[in-house]
């Protein structure tokens, strides 16, 4: 079994966390071993650190332990480190302190989900969630640093159409896989409408907790911890670095863009509920600051004038014969879907090409009523950012489960084939990195390269 997967700083970075819990590993005589095994620049990799990556392959049940392994691992480790003293060179290349706290409590969520939360994680490493954390810095910082030089380098790597197809003949026909039925859809958004009880309630509530910020009596980032709705900021205080106006909802964009750095911003609505924030620092069109959010009970909400909006959109485009993805940029509320004409693609991979299995059951019972091209009548949905909300869906291919192939599955298949491109351009690269930075081998894995 290969490990060249493995290579990713996201997945080294996970390792590292299960190392962190799994602890020294030690002999069979009860003592620990370690020693320096491989010196990088002016850093090094112990043995145990090697030791405890492979052990949690091996308890993950991913291989069996043999020596290949524990070089391929230690081989890892030492192109990262390589990766990382090139990256601290490279002056376009930089880390953020708050990208490295990002990570860090990104990783440390996963694994509070893993071993039962914080309490769990200080009994079995010893020590308090505080210090994990600032043991954990340094790695940190170094593998972000390298997989931002890594992710410089692929996006150099380029495939042609000959050689997909000659990645994609190399397989036995009899051993390609089965695609699972698949759709291409569009869609326009419309929510309903927040009632004024709904509005009050959140009102109401944001109003007290910026009272208590502006009066001193709390923070902005612990009332945001305590009560904001926003999942991706509310673990840190509120706090969102280097974020582009662009990249904002216009109702947000208007007041970080105006309002007095470290000053408190009144009370204001976008799509996602009512915020007040404050701007931390603002360069050009790029601002860093905290804020809180509360939502609006959507429970409360009539759907009335969605549905009604939503029909009058349909009928207009079957009766006058008007654009689908024209009308969806007017008028859908779904910001990322309304950009695209409407188009629907999978959010981790940004592919169009759907699996119906992995669809929810409301898009499954409007997308079984549709033929290619058909409109669906206005319908309630959970959409895939997990919103509820209403919609009208366009189908624009429905293709049925069938054995991979090029004439229909030729995106896929591209991807793939630039995927292993990547990860075979990516090994040779990080050798040929391995000339600008002093490398020696000791103790186990000088023994095991003179016995290999």
């Amino acid at each position: 079994m290969t490990f060249s997967a493995l290579r990713t700083s996201s997945t080294l970075l996970s390792l590292l966390l299960l190392l962190i819990v799994a602890g020294p590993v030690r002999a069979q005589s009860g003592g620990v071993v370690d020693e320096i095994v491989a010196v990088v620049g002016n850093d090094i990799v112990l043995r145990s650190e090697v030791d405890g990556i492979v052990y949690n392959i091996v308890q993950q049940g991913q291989a069996q332990y043999s020596d290949g392994l524990w070089l391929e691992m230690l081989d890892q480790m030492v192109d990262q480190k390589v990766m990382a003293i090139v990256a601290e060179r490279d002056t376009n290349i930089t880390v953020t302190d708050s990208q490295v706290d990002q990570s860090i409590d990104g990783r440390i969520e996963q694994l509070q989900r893993q071993v039962g939360g914080v309490s769990e994680i200080e009994r079995i490493y010893g020590k308090p969630i505080v210090q994990i954390r600032a043991d954990l810095r340094r790695d940190f910082r170094s593998q972000l640093l390298a997989q931002q030089l890594q992710q410089q380098h692929m996006r150099s790597i380029r495939i042609t159409p000959t050689e997909v197809r000659a990645w994609f003949h190399q397989f036995p026909t009899d051993s390609l896989p089965t695609v699972p039925e698949s759709v291409r859809l569009s869609h326009i958004v419309r929510h309903p409408e927040i009632t004024d009880a709904a509005r009050d309630e959140a009102m109401e509530i944001i109003s007290t907790i910026r009272e208590s910020v502006v009066s001193g009596d709390a923070t902005i980032e612990e009332m945001a911890r305590q009560f904001s709705d926003d999942p991706g900021s509310a673990g840190r205080g509120g706090h969102y670095e280097g974020t582009r106006l662009s990249d904002l909802v216009a109702e947000f964009a208007a007041v970080a863009a105006r309002s007095p750095v470290g000053e408190y911003s009144q009370i204001f609505e976008s799509p996602f509920g009512l915020h007040f924030l404050r701007v931390n620092q603002r360069r050009g069109d790029v601002v860093d600051y905290n804020h809180v959010l509360i939502e609006f009970d959507r429970s409360k909400a009539d759907p009335a004038p969605a549905i009604e909006f939503l029909q009058a959109v349909k009928d207009s485009i079957e009766t006058y014969d008007l654009s689908f993805e024209v009308m969806a940029r007017r008028h859908s509320e779904e910001q990322q879907t309304s950009m695209l004409g409407g188009r629907v693609v999978d959010l981790r991979t940004g592919e169009r090409q759907l699996y119906l299995e992995m669809l929810g059951p409301d898009w499954r019972r409007t997308i079984q009523q549709l033929e290619v091209g058909e409109i669906s009548e206005p319908t309630r949905v959970q959409l895939l950012t997990g919103q509820s909300s209403y919609h009208i869906v366009k189908l624009r291919e429905h293709t049925a489960a069938h054995r991979l192939s090029l004439d229909t599955d030729y995106e896929r298949i591209e991807q793939l084939a630039l995927q292993e491109k990547q990860q075979r351009e990516l090994q040779r690269w990080a050798r040929s990195l391995r000339d600008q930075v002093h490398i020696k081998m000791r103790g186990k894995a000088r023994d095991l390269i003179a016995r290999n």
